[in-house]
């Protein structure tokens, strides 16, 4: 671990030599809206290793982006070298077309402990459900962000994340097909328990995610980057950008579907991303990402 080129990497250049809140945030805050959440390794034709040198040169060296196993990974090592209290959790992810959540555990995050709190750290959910700052692990109390208003639940020791979303307005209605915005206020987004988990505990789960052939990231190609105000998305050929909270408690929506022509310059332009092979975008699943 570089960690001055870590922070070059991700633009940090705040101090980090007190093991505070405000430190922790601001290098999460920095590390979410420089690197991706990104699948495309899988439809390039390349393995997502779960592996801390492969993960750092990905990411700092190559200056791409990766998923929940690749990110949080990266982020704890960065943070265990600055010297933060850190434990792997496992989580199950929330599906709203099936109504239930994965049975079996299927991303990773961590808990840091500060003066005697603790905080859940996650920056590799991605889309419009990535946390913009750190989360105290406290049941029922709304905690706003900008994204929206996040809140933890414990019911008999098993933690769920919530997201209450504000209305969207899409000016470009056509091209929508997923957005059930008015039916859906609270959108459950994973559980975990405090159980703390070794990195080997994954390796199946990492395999798995980029091997079956019903795995939302095998059917979907995805790429989100938070952005100042909002976040940007690439999924498939469909690029949205949503500003978040645009007017009177609304987010704004925009979406355009890309010419193949176009992905190259797109994920350039739109994510500092260059890829090293042919990049062949997919979008098959149903399963809807907002």
């Amino acid at each position: 671990m570089d960690i001055k080129e870590y922070f070059a990497r991700i633009s940090y250049q705040g101090p980090y030599d007190k093991l505070d809140l405000a430190t922790l945030t601001d290098i999460f805050e920095h590390h979410i809206h420089a690197v991706p959440f990104e699948n495309l390794s899988i439809h390039c034709g390349e393995s997502i290793e779960l592996d801390l040198e492969a993960t750092y040169n990905k990411i700092v060296r190559k200056k791409r982006g990766g998923w929940c196993m690749e990110n949080n990974y990266l982020l704890s090592w960065v943070l265990k070298t600055l010297g933060y209290d850190i434990t792997f959790l496992g989580s199950k992810v929330y599906v709203p077309e099936y109504d239930e959540y994965a049975e079996e555990i299927d991303h990773l995050l961590l808990k840091v402990v500060l003066d005697g709190k603790s905080y859940i750290v996650d920056g590799g959910f991605g889309m419009a459900y990535q946390l913009w700052q750190p989360m105290e692990l406290i049941s029922g109390t709304d905690q706003p962000q900008i994204p929206g208003v996040f809140r933890f639940v414990e019911e008999s020791g098993v933690w769920y994340l919530e997201k209450v979303k504000r209305k969207q307005w899409i000016p470009n209605q056509s091209v929508s097909t997923s957005h059930n915005v008015d039916r859906e206020v609270c959108r459950r987004v994973y559980l975990f328990t405090l159980e703390p988990r070794d990195i080997e505990e994954f390796r199946a789960c990492n395999a798995h995610l980029q091997t079956a052939p019903d795995s939302l990231f095998v059917t979907k190609s995805i790429c989100s980057l938070q952005t100042t105000d909002g976040i940007r998305a690439l999924v498939g050929w469909k690029l949205t950008e949503i500003k978040y909270n645009y007017k009177d408690n609304m987010d704004l929506v925009e979406i355009r579907m890309l010419a193949n022509e176009e992905i190259e310059k797109t994920l350039k332009e739109k994510f500092n991303i260059i890829l090293d092979k042919e990049f062949v975008p997919i979008n098959k699943s149903r399963l809807s990402l907002f």
